[in-house]
Order: C-alpha cells, then structure tokens, then sequence
C-alpha cells in the first residue's frame, strides 16, 4: 500500500525521484498519466492494468465521451522505468498539466501515486480537510 506525502524537486532534466520505500513498488515499470484534479497519476504496471481494465476496458468507442476519456488517459500518458537513484522522467505535456516547475509533493495513494504541485497541494489538502466528514457521510449513504 502506497502512503504518505513527501517533497521532492524535479532536477534539470524533469526527472523527479520517488521517495525510497516507493521504490520497490515501481522495480517493475511507471506509468504516468494526467489526473482527473491538476496533478499526475502514478502506477505501477499492475495497478496501471486494474485501472485500464476496471475504468476504461467496459468504455464503447461508438461513444464520443468513451473516446474523449481514453484521449485524456492515454495520449500523453507515458511507460518508463526507475533509474538507479529512483528517478523517472516527465514529458512536458504531464508537467503543465499538473503545474510542475520545480517543487513536487510525492502522495501514496493506496494503489498509486499522485505528483502535485506544492501550493495545489496545499489548497486541496485544506479543502478536504474541511470537508472530509460531509464527504465521508455522503459516501456513505451511496454505499447503503
């Protein structure tokens, strides 16, 4: 299970490095796409297949929005693999997308990683934070 916030940088070649006890989770390959929110999302090649399959495998391509979604996910999203410091490159369509220019926030996110800019990061903590019960109780009721 992938947990925790940790701040990074991106060094001059936009390679950011993850944090080391990430490290192992990744040995295997990255995958890196835009997010929903302004930050990236972060799998490895295991969880990046349970996403696919789960989010996007059941999409119809006879559906203009199936095909805008697969778009967003796929077309600037990128496999690449850890280098012997733990560091991945980003292209520059994932950077301004989530806003990166030097300071990045490392979120484990259960499955996946988040990379977000440190200020974004910031506002959106703060946001849930002051919501995080009202969105707890409708959650629940949806899973009732």
């Amino acid at each position: 299970m992938l947990l925790g916030e940790y701040e990074h940088a991106l060094d001059d070649k936009n390679r950011v490095t993850l944090p080391a006890r990430f490290r192992q989770a990744f040995a295997d390959g990255v995958f890196v796409t835009k997010g929903f929110d302004p930050c990236l999302l972060v799998y490895p090649p295991k969880g990046w297949s349970r996403f696919v399959d789960g989010q996007l495998g059941g999409l119809t391509p006879f559906s203009r929005e199936a095909r805008q979604m697969n778009r967003f996910v796929f077309a600037s999203a990128i496999q690449t693999d850890l280098d012997k410091q733990g560091r991945m490159g980003l292209i520059a369509p994932l950077l301004q997308h989530a806003g990166l220019k030097r300071g990045v926030i490392v979120a484990g996110v259960q499955d996946h990683l988040e990379l977000w800019e440190p200020e974004a990061w910031r506002r959106e903590v703060d946001d849930v934070g002051g919501r995080a019960d009202l969105v707890a109780e409708r959650l629940a009721a949806t899973q009732s």
